[in-house]
């Protein structure tokens, strides 16, 4: 005998056709934990007659729900709430930006023999200065030469992370409650540093290349947003989330702009190392206008948190005025380890590696998400698939359930109201084997709504 459905029947309120209602009806009642997993759904030809239905409008819905991984049917006994803690195995977590482990133990024991013969108690005990030693600063300067940055020591401040080195950008420019202009989708750890720090927020529509000049200079221009301290905040190169990168023109434009309106720029240049284009950093156009924060945990290791924070002269004092607050700096040990690992080119070589490990993630995701439109570069470790915020949302926890965690898109959008965000997919943090199982898993549900 065939155990009796516990779904109360419904459809969800709204405008939509009844098999996109019957559909939202089921996965909020599923992800909600009123059905849980192995619970009956109601036969195809019972549900259309107690809803007033076609069985194919059921037929749809069910479908669906199978693609989104929710529901399983067994031929001969029904359709069936999909009981997810069986087939997970270990959770896959697409949500954290990080690039995949390319210095081996053998190299680190390696560099740690090195590094001890070279530092002495002096490196423990003494404080360093608020901007890091000048030997340190030098180190990065000629690191920041690679990338088409030439700048004097004395405007490189260095701390333990890129995050902070945000941070310090942040409040050196804007205090604690100044104004953040930014992409209307933007990297989450900026969005959530400004409201952690009490900035409110303003979105800058976005196209292919990025920033949008002519709605900057909009936002620019609102009198609502001339009466505060502000900044426009920005990713030029391979954009987080989308990973758009700007063409030289509009780099020049943005910059224009910004300089007509005496506003200081805050560039987000972690993936610049990674790049595909050749264009000049904002900084290196704009040395008097930018800020330009970087760290090494995109282009080398991500557990070697060292940040940097590149700014015109005439804001040192500003800055090193905050840091008597908010002391940055990073262990002396990283700084020795960095050292090493760029006299013996450890760090070009791992920049060689990493570029092709990212090239062959790319390319991956989209053999695998090949019917859902999918952007990404293959100089990115991420990619970016668009969709409606309603859909996103279910689309977040749909993934959880079958064990993959992804960016919720809320943490993206610098206005909490816009309906069009998307996923992001950080492809560099899972390893291969887990990178094929959790895009498989996705490509399951991967469709849209009836």
């Amino acid at each position: 005998m065939r155990l009796k459905s516990p779904w109360k029947a419904r459809l969800t309120d709204g405008e939509g056709n009844p098999s996109t209602r019957l559909l939202e009806a089921l996965s909020e009642d599923i992800l909600s934990g009123l059905l849980a997993g192995g619970d009956r759904l109601p036969p195809h030809r019972e549900l259309a007659w107690t809803l007033g239905l076609g069985v194919g409008t059921v037929t749809k819905a069910y479908a669906v729900l199978e693609r989104r991984g929710l529901a399983r049917s067994i031929k001969g006994r029904g359709t069936f709430v999909a009981s997810f803690q069986s087939e997970n195995r270990a959770t896959i977590d697409f949500s954290v930006n990080a690039i995949p482990p390319m210095l081996s133990d053998r190299l680190l024991a390696r560099t740690l023999s090195t590094v001890s013969r070279k530092i002495d108690a002096q490196h423990v005990h003494l404080r360093p200065p608020l901007a890091g030693h000048d030997a340190h600063r030098r180190i990065f300067g000629k690191w920041l030469e690679s990338l088409g940055i030439f700048v004097e020591p004395n405007r490189i401040i260095l701390t333990g992370s890129g995050q902070q080195a945000l941070w310090l950008a942040f409040d050196t420019l804007c205090g604690g409650g100044g104004l953040i202009i930014t992409e209307r989708l933007s990297y989450p750890g900026a969005i959530a540093l400004a409201r952690h720090r009490g900035h409110p927020i303003a979105g800058v529509e976005i196209d292919e290349e990025g920033m949008v000049p002519h709605d900057l200079a909009r936002v620019l221009d609102d009198p609502n947003n001339q009466r505060r301290r502000r900044l426009v905040y920005l990713t030029p190169s391979l954009h987080n989330p989308t990973t758009a990168s700007m063409s030289l023109g509009r780099r020049q434009e943005i910059i224009g702009i910004c300089r007509q309106r005496d506003v200081q720029i805050v560039e987000d240049g972690v993936y610049t190392l990674g790049s595909s284009t050749d264009y000049p950093p904002l900084v290196a156009l704009a040395p008097d206008n930018v800020f330009h924060v970087t760290s090494l945990s995109k282009t080398l290791t991500s557990g070697l948190r060292l940040g940097v924070l590149v700014l015109p002269e005439k804001w040192i004092t500003s800055a090193e005025e905050a840091l008597q607050v908010i002391p940055l700096a990073a262990s002396p040990l990283d700084y020795s380890l960095l050292e090493e690992w760029f006299t013996s080119g450890v760090v070009e070589a791992t920049r060689t590696s990493l570029q092709a490990e990212a090239s062959r993630r790319a390319h991956l995701a989209v053999s695998l998400l090949s019917d859902r439109k999918i952007v990404t570069n293959p100089a990115a470790f991420h990619a970016w698939i668009p969709m409606p915020h309603a859909q996103a949302e279910a689309f977040v926890s749909s993934a959880e359930m079958m064990g993959v965690i992804v960016t919720p898109p809320d943490a993206m959008r610098a206005d909490r109201q816009d309906k069009s965000t998307g996923i992001r997919l950080c492809l560099g943090g899972p390893s291969i084997d887990e990178l094929s199982r959790g895009l498989s898993i996705l490509a399951k549900f991967q469709s849209g709504p009836v």
